[in-house]
């Protein structure tokens, strides 16, 4: 990669020669202004005020513009002559954690590349250090005729640094919020916490422009002469929401839909979401729903009673697995049914001949 400007790491009295190369690129189509009559190339022509002439580039300078409209004439020599510390230099100020700094500040990005075979040891022991400290570096540095502020950090094996924002070059969001009071409801703050964990993560290597490449696509098909111009579908945008909840339900479906998950519920009836602060009792509720329930009532027969013990042992065993309320609600009922039995079974005896009660 090209090397954009070329200096020296000032870190305490270590110096660290480096280079500096763009981190990023841009994939973006540009367009040539055209004549539409003639398809004939329009350009710019930078002419004189004063004489109407078309200037060159080589006869082209600097120069202020007063309130008043007058022009002060600004050389390179002019320039030159400022005490500019960090013309060739990024001079480190200081190592502050990463998430102090504002990522409204963020500009542009670039590597920074050792400069020669003695400028490996320093550069390495800078970015070690800056990993282990897990602090970022905030340095000044200039870079095409105005001093900035950088913030220096370990990506890989090397060494980065993103242009930062001067702090007064951040503009207050005055105005930028909702003016009028509004209140949001748990159940609604319920719906989008499941539509964000609906959603998941993304793996940001996975993301590209499909609009550039569309565009791409139609180039190539007009220069082919093998376009044909189709009726774009544009989604209504800016519209009012009038039913939040319905359109937050909406969401959810049409998120696990698009993720290949079942269970969503049918286009125009309301999903089911619990309220995460509400799950134990939702859970418990469920169980005791669940659980079979034993039937009480009178039985006539000692055997009819047994029969009700064993139901009991069963209700218990399950109970273990559907909850401990279910549980002693069926043992509950087991228990009446067994006292019923042994009334009954108390009355039979009184009935019995005396051949029975000697045998017994």
């Amino acid at each position: 990669m090209r090397s954009i400007w070329n200096g020296a790491i000032s870190f305490g009295l270590v110096s660290i020669p480096i280079k500096l190369v763009n981190a990023t690129e841009s994939h973006s189509i540009s367009f040539r202004q055209i004549h539409l009559s003639d398809g004939g190339r329009v350009r710019y022509r930078k002419v004189c005020e004063l004489d109407g002439e078309e200037v060159p580039t080589e006869e082209i300078g600097k120069g202020y513009e007063e309130a008043d409209g007058s022009i002060v004439p600004i050389t390179e020599e002019d320039l030159a002559r400022l005490p500019l510390a960090t013309a060739k230099t990024i001079e480190i100020m200081s190592f502050v954690p990463a998430e102090e700094i504002d990522p409204l500040q963020m500009d542009a990005a670039y590597y920074l590349a050792a400069n020669g075979a003695t400028a490996a040891k320093p550069y390495t022991l800078l970015r070690e250090a800056l990993k282990r400290s897990r602090k970022v570096a905030i340095a000044k540095y200039a870079l095409r005729g105005r001093e900035r502020l950088g913030m220096l950090r370990v990506v890989g094996d090397v060494i980065a640094m993103h242009g930062l924002l001067w702090p007064d070059e951040i503009r207050a969001p005055e105005g930028v919020a909702p003016e009028a009071s509004v209140s949001v409801r748990e159940a609604e703050l319920d719906l989008a916490d499941a539509l964000m964990a609906t959603l998941g993560e993304v793996e940001l290597g996975s993301l590209k422009d499909e609009y550039r490449e569309a565009v791409e696509e139609m180039i190539a098909a007009k220069a082919g002469g093998a376009f044909e111009p189709s009726e774009a579908v544009v989604e209504p945008a800016g519209g009012q929401v009038i039913d939040l909840m319905a359109a937050l339900e909406k969401s959810v479906r049409a998120a696990k839909a698009s993720r290949g998950e079942g269970g969503g519920s049918p286009e125009g009836e309301a999903a089911e979401v619990t309220p995460i602060r509400r799950k134990r009792a939702g859970a418990a509720a469920a169980a005791a729903a669940a659980a079979p329930k034993a039937v009480g009532g009178k039985k006539s027969t000692a055997a009819s009673a047994k029969k009700t013990a064993a139901a009991k042992k069963s209700t218990a065993a399950t109970g273990t697995g559907t909850g401990k309320a279910a549980a002693k609600s069926t043992a509950a009922k087991s228990t009446s049914g067994t006292a019923s039995a042994k009334k009954t079974a108390a009355a039979a005896k009184k009935t019995a001949t005396p051949r029975k009660r000697t045998s017994a």
